[in-house]
């Protein structure tokens, strides 16, 4: 008997019912088991999808494209959806905390009401262009990557709608935009924003060897709560290094919500993510990370003269408020329930945006 076990084919077997279990129970994968079935070197075959999951895939994406982009002539709508123009969440999240900076810095310096607005208006149009260019370089290095997600396979370079060449062509364009945006900034701006370059470039890579791509995403993601005080003529590192840590942390919260919405499929797809790092343990987590994003708010508020102000008292309760309330009630396993919560932080930081803003109004007015 011992002479007719055939080993190989014994080993085969068991690694291919791992990898059905695994599919069927993607929620279940720990990142222990995540990295041994990774290190047994099972071939991973492309995930065929049925007519039925590409048809309704690109129904979607056609529904969602929203009455602005819908309108766009046909050719421009691919290089629109690149931008992410039909789905803003990722620009408001990106811009968030550059308004913040920016108010906190405005109530500091005295800022009169013209230069805060201008100054607010040109971070919005930076956080537009260059979370496009974000986006077009994660779809340039994950083009391999998208077409074996059923939310990401309609994405244009993963549907060939838009050429790899074409989307570098657009890239360049979008980064000389948001180069001139920064040069509208006082000069003492620019090393910090071109500080932020390479993590932007790099980002989509780390999901390809790490579980902590959304460390690197947090760190330029975040990077206008450090380039607003500069941009209105203040470098108080005591409040602005608080104020960045803790959007990091919320952003780490936030994306790992929104990276359980893919984790079944990223399991297949060889794609690493605080979501299959954490597991189960995502709440308990997130908690951590929320108490020490508030802690870090609240010491940025204290060293910047702030804390006694009601907007900024109200506006951070709102705001611990809503995201202690998203980690305790999001269904992790519900895509739906992910997206959901996910969404609901443009809000959240909305609210500390007018709260700040309303300091800042009766800063003016001398109440302050």
């Amino acid at each position: 008997m011992v002479s007719s076990f055939n080993g190989s084919q014994f080993i085969k077997k068991s690694v291919v019912s791992c990898k059905s279990f695994c599919e069927v129970n993607g929620s279940l994968f720990t990142r222990g088991q995540f990295r041994g079935y990774s290190s047994a070197k099972v071939p991973e075959d492309k995930p065929v999808f049925t007519e039925d999951e590409l048809k309704n895939a690109r129904k979607d994406r056609l529904e969602n494209l929203g009455p602005f982009v819908s309108k766009l002539p046909q050719k421009w709508i691919p290089y629109a959806e690149l931008m992410r123009l039909e789905k803003p969440v990722g620009t408001w999240l990106l811009y968030l905390p550059g308004t913040w900076a920016i108010t906190m810095a405005a109530i500091q310096t005295s800022a009169s009401l013209g230069a805060t607005v201008w100054m607010l208006g040109l971070f919005g149009l930076g956080s537009l262009v260059m979370r496009g260019a974000g986006c077009t370089i994660n779809d340039i290095w994950d083009k391999n990557l998208d077409d074996k997600v059923i939310r990401s396979v309609e994405r244009p370079i993963a549907s060939k709608r838009v050429s790899t060449k074409n989307a570098s062509i657009f890239l360049v364009a979008q980064t000389v935009v948001g180069m001139g945006v920064l040069a509208q900034l006082p000069a003492q701006c620019w090393w910090m924003g071109l500080a932020s370059l390479p993590i932007v470039f790099t980002y989509p890579l780390f999901k390809r060897f790490t579980y902590y791509p959304q460390i690197a995403l947090s760190a330029c993601f975040n990077w206008a709560a450090l380039l607003g005080f500069p941009a209105m003529g203040i470098m108080d590192w005591s409040t602005m290094l608080p104020l960045y840590t803790g959007s990091f942390l919320w952003c780490m919260i936030y994306d790992t919500i929104y990276a359980h919405q893919d984790k079944a499929f990223d399991v297949k797809a060889g794609i690493k993510s605080t979501a299959l790092a954490w597991g189960k343990n995502t709440k308990k987590i997130s908690t951590v990370l929320a108490t020490a994003q508030f802690s870090l708010f609240t010491i940025a508020g204290i060293n910047a003269g702030l804390i006694l102000g009601p907007g900024f008292i109200g506006g951070l309760a709102i705001f611990a408020y809503r995201v202690f309330t998203m980690i305790k009630n999001v269904d992790l396993n519900n895509p739906a329930d992910c997206w959901k919560y996910f969404t609901s932080n443009i809000k959240t930081g909305l609210y500390f945006s007018y709260a700040l803003f309303f300091d800042y109004l009766l800063t003016l007015l001398g109440f302050l």
